[in-house]
């Protein structure tokens, strides 16, 4: 696939100038993790709409696909098991937001779906078939999805979004069970979570930037507090099932169910599922920080953490794979609250929280939907007042 060379030094500029601001919404609190309080957004609704979402005041949702049938006009069949996801601008002002499929042996992969400038579906098809159990993964800034496999022998396929296309395997970048991939475009590293209890968090650094061909991975070793800051060095490993390696399991540190990972302006961030945290990690000084961790706070609303994206404002919104199925926001000073809610998903979890270039709308879906199966996912839309 071609390297959009315009695209990336757009988008590394913005990339540039935000990064001289993002670690200032953590520099005056790094003294404690998050804690519950009120929402940016105020409350949400007692009840829910008629998709099934309880939101604040001023916000709307629609449902833009459904499991096993066509994507509005289109004539495409929306995959099962909607899972990871992220939106990518194109020309005239519209957006394309990729949506991974979570189905097992050789039935997963990725699929598109394209936005014009009003937000109207002009289009929708497959850009990675004949994978298994691809969860998250992540977007480059040279406009390309990366879409992880979660098991054993899962590895990264790189996507192009803007049409009907196989994606390219990526092995250098590792075969374990991978979650979620952040590229570090001031860097040039990419960074990658296992989901699994005896998992790492990885680095990547290719060899000749952009390209992800070939490079050297790494996991991380923790020395210190991360409640109050610990620092990170870095490990070489083998790409083949590197936490399964003796000698790498006892120079690095274990990441018990990692999930969610999302670069923005200087800062990594990643959640792990075992202990319900969200990390903070930030390259130009080596910090590693937890962020979040529901057992300091008995009351916290966040349970369940998942996928992970950053807004325009710097606030995180993090996905639940259990607890009440919310996306809860954590804001730069440190407050966590419920930004939305699925009624009636019991058997679900919220996947692929993405915002439009714009920042105006936010996507994600319902894995399961309200039957609990992988046939019955649903994929929304919210519009509304985002900060920006």
């Amino acid at each position: 696939m071609s390297f959009n060379r315009r695209n990336f030094l757009r988008l590394s500029a913005v990339s540039g100038t935000a990064l001289a601001l993002g670690p200032a919404f953590w520099r005056n609190a790094y003294a404690a993790p998050a804690q519950p309080g009120n929402s940016p957004y105020g409350a949400i609704s007692g009840s829910a709409d008629a998709n099934g979402v309880r939101l604040p005041a001023g916000f709307s949702s629609r449902i833009i696909a459904r499991s096993g049938s066509k994507v509005a006009s289109t004539g495409y069949t929306w995959h099962g098991a909607p899972d990871g996801g992220a939106c990518f601008p194109v020309s005239g002002g519209g957006w394309i937001y990729t949506s991974n499929s979570e189905k097992a042996l050789g039935t997963g992969g990725a699929s598109a779906i394209k936005f014009d400038a009003g937000g109207t579906i002009v289009g929708a098809y497959r850009i990675l078939s004949n994978t298994t159990s691809n969860c998250a993964g992540g977007p480059t800034p040279w406009g390309t999805w990366l879409s992880c496999e979660e098991y054993s022998g899962g590895r990264v396929w790189e996507c192009d979004p803007t049409k009907s296309s196989q994606g390219v395997l990526r092995a250098a970048l590792g075969t374990f069970s991978h979650e979620a991939v952040a590229v570090d475009s001031d860097d040039y590293r990419l960074y990658l979570t296992e989901d699994s209890t005896s998992g790492r968090f990885y680095r990547f650094t290719p060899s000749s930037y952009p390209s992800l061909a070939s490079g050297t991975l790494e996991a991380a070793r923790v020395s210190g507090d991360p409640l109050t800051g610990a620092t990170v060095t870095w490990v070489p490993v083998s790409a083949s099932k590197p936490a399964s390696q003796q000698s790498n399991a006892s120079q690095t540190t274990v990441f018990n169910g990692g999930e969610g990972c999302w670069y923005d302006r200087g800062t990594v961030y990643f959640t792990t599922k075992g202990d319900n945290r969200v990390w903070a990690y930030t390259p130009e000084t080596s910090r590693l920080e937890i962020i979040y961790d529901d057992n300091i706070y008995p009351n916290s609303p966040l349970k369940g953490v998942d996928n992970v994206t950053v807004s325009s404002s710097g606030d995180i919104f993090v996905a639940e794979d259990g607890g009440d199925l919310q996306i809860c926001i954590i804001t730069p000073n440190r407050i966590v609250a419920p930004l939305l809610q699925l009624v009636g998903h019991n058997s679900s979890e919220i996947t692929g929280p993405a915002f439009s270039p714009d920042g105006k709308r936010l996507y994600f879906s319902s894995q399961r939907g309200t039957s609990g199966s992988s046939s019955g996912g649903i994929t929304f839309e919210v519009t509304g007042p985002f900060r920006t």
